[in-house]
Order: structure tokens, then sequence, then C-alpha cells
């Protein structure tokens, strides 16, 4: 039967391609666990074969709750959180949730309350806060009780739901393959104090140099932008004794390569680099660069597994996810002249 020639399909039309019964659609749609694998696998191949598109408002009525996840996220152009968002909507929309984002000026009490309530108004099936400053602490202490809320890339030692990189392991990573290469110390240009990633790369570069007994330089303090990656680089170009830099993201990377090759010191035979964050354009880089990449795919599954694990069970305890990054070896370390 073409379902498709007359009306879009049913979930009744699943149900007799796939051979099972109408509630079987259904536990399979809202991710039951009483399911066997092979029927759910036989549902979700009728699901396929027939495009049906299961309508979202009937199930709300059905289940009491929503398709949609409320994200809230300061308005930003920053490689690291667009890309989060734009994977949080990717593995969202693949688990059959729209997105609905409140984009905030502040990470502060009052511009977060508010897009709470506007999510709230909208009768989200959860929350989602991007939460990567300090100044977003108290505003998620005030969080209403009996939503289910998970926090990106907020304080880890909070006991609320949490998914993070582990930025620290990333930053030892990344200096211990300078140290590796023969480098007697590391420098470090830092991003913006009240971010923790920043704050948690500045640890993890300094644990691992304490452990190699390597001498801890001043901390080059910056943002996370090109420019101040350059302002840093045309200061640490007149000093000979810097051979390695490993730089708070992959922007600061890139104004630290323009200020070192104006002032001849060529990376990496005279000065090796590491990043972070692994943007697109870092292969491209001159030299391509070595960087420490943090699966933001990763991040937003775990997310999204957690918050789902609220929506169905509202008992579910509090839980931390901390994903580990990897490094991208390329062409800008090298064995010191």
């Amino acid at each position: 039967m073409d379902v498709h020639a007359a009306r879009s399909p049913a979930m009744t039309d699943v149900a007799r391609l796939a051979g099972v019964s109408h509630q079987t659609v259904s536990r399979v749609l809202n991710d039951h666990p009483n399911v066997r694998e092979q029927t759910r696998l036989r549902v979700r191949a009728a699901i396929a074969e027939l495009g049906y598109r299961p309508n979202r408002a009937a199930r709300a009525l059905v289940t009491g709750r929503s398709q949609l996840i409320g994200i809230v996220a300061q308005n930003s152009t920053l490689y690291g959180p667009a890309s989060l968002l734009a994977a949080f909507e990717q593995a969202a929309a693949e688990a059959g949730f729209a997105v609905s984002v409140g984009s905030v000026g502040r990470l502060d009490r009052e511009s977060i309350a508010g897009a709470v309530e506007r999510h709230l108004d909208q009768r989200v099936a959860g929350l989602v806060v991007i939460a990567p400053v300090k100044s977003a602490d108290d505003a998620l202490e005030g969080m209403p009780a009996g939503v289910p809320l998970v926090t990106i890339d907020g304080d880890p030692q909070r006991s609320h739901t949490l998914v993070t990189v582990d930025q620290a392991a990333g930053a030892r990573a990344a200096t211990r393959h300078l140290l590796a290469a023969g480098h007697r110390t590391v420098w470090h240009i830092s991003g913006p104090p009240e971010w923790y990633d920043a704050a948690w790369r500045i640890e993890g570069w300094r644990a691992a140099l304490h452990e190699a007994g390597a001498e801890v330089p001043p901390l080059v303090n910056a943002d996370w932008s090109a420019a101040s990656g350059y302002d840093a680089g045309r200061m640490l170009a007149r000093m000979p004794e810097v051979t390695a830099v490993f730089a708070a993201n992959d922007h600061q990377a890139l104004g630290l390569l323009r200020a070192f090759s104006e002032h001849g010191r060529r990376v990496p035979h005279d000065v090796s680099v590491i990043g972070f964050d692994d943007v697109p354009e870092a292969a491209f880089f001159i030299p391509p660069l070595t960087t420490v990449r943090p699966s933001f795919d990763a991040v937003a599954q775990a997310g999204l597994d957690l918050l789902l694990a609220q929506i169905t069970d509202p008992a579910t305890p509090p839980n931390r996810v901390v994903i580990a990054p990897s490094l991208v070896e390329r062409a800008s370390v090298a064995p010191p002249a």
C-alpha cells in the first residue's frame, strides 16, 4: 500500500508494516526500556521506510510533556560555545526533540532567570544551561525545582548534573607534548580568568610542568581573540628563551604565529606552538597547528542523554560526565634549535 499517495503515514501504518501493536510503536517512540532490541530495530526500519513523523502535539498530550528542550547560552560567536550549541541541536533533532535557544548578553542571575522563565512559558520538557563562566553560579543556585536540568561547561565541583570537557587533561597533554619534544619549559597564554575553561587549562599546564620538574614561567594573560594572541606574541618574540608556547585556544595561536613571523621567529624551527579547540582552519595555518580537540559532539550527546534520563525519571540522581579531549599533532611542534 502506498500510504504517501493518499495521506501522511500514521502510527497504525508503522505497526502494520513492522508486525507489532500500536502500543509497541508508541513504546519505541518514547524510548521505553521494555522493548526487545530486535523489535525496536524493526519498528525503526518501518518508520524510516514510511517516512513517519510523530505528531509532537499529540505526544505531549499523552506523555504530559512537550518535545521541546530549552537552552540558555550566552550570545557569542566564539568557536567553542557556538560549536557546542550546534552539536546539541543536531543531537536533539536526531532524538526527536526541537530546541529553543534563549541567548543572553551576560551569564548572570538576572539574565539566566529571565531566559529560564521564557522557556518555562513554552512548557519545555527540560533545560540545558551552557555556563562556562563563574558569574553563572549564582543563577544556577536559583533554578526552579522539579525541572530537568543539565549544565554544560559549568563548575565541575558542583553537585548538579553536568557535562564538561577535561580541560586540565587537555592542557597537560599539550604541555607534556612540548616537553617531550625537548623544550626545557613551556610558556602559556591564558584565556579570561572568569572562564572555567581558562582556569582549568592553567591548572593542567602548571601540573604538567611541576610533574616534569620544569620551571613555571610567568603566565601571559589574554582573552580568546587572535588580537590578544598577537599582542602576547609580540612580547614573547623578543625573548630568545621562549622556545615553546601553549595557547589557550587556536585563535590566540593564530595571532601568535603572525607575531612570531613578523619578528623573524620561525615556527617550529625557533619556537613551537600548540593551541586548543581544533578549529576547522587549524590544519591550514602556516604551519598547520598542533592543537587539543575537545569532542563537542560527545559533550552534546552526553548532555542530551542525561537530560532525557531526567525527563523519563524525575528521580534520577545528579550525575557528572567528563569528556576526555585528544591531542591532534601537526607541524607546529619540533625539538628546540
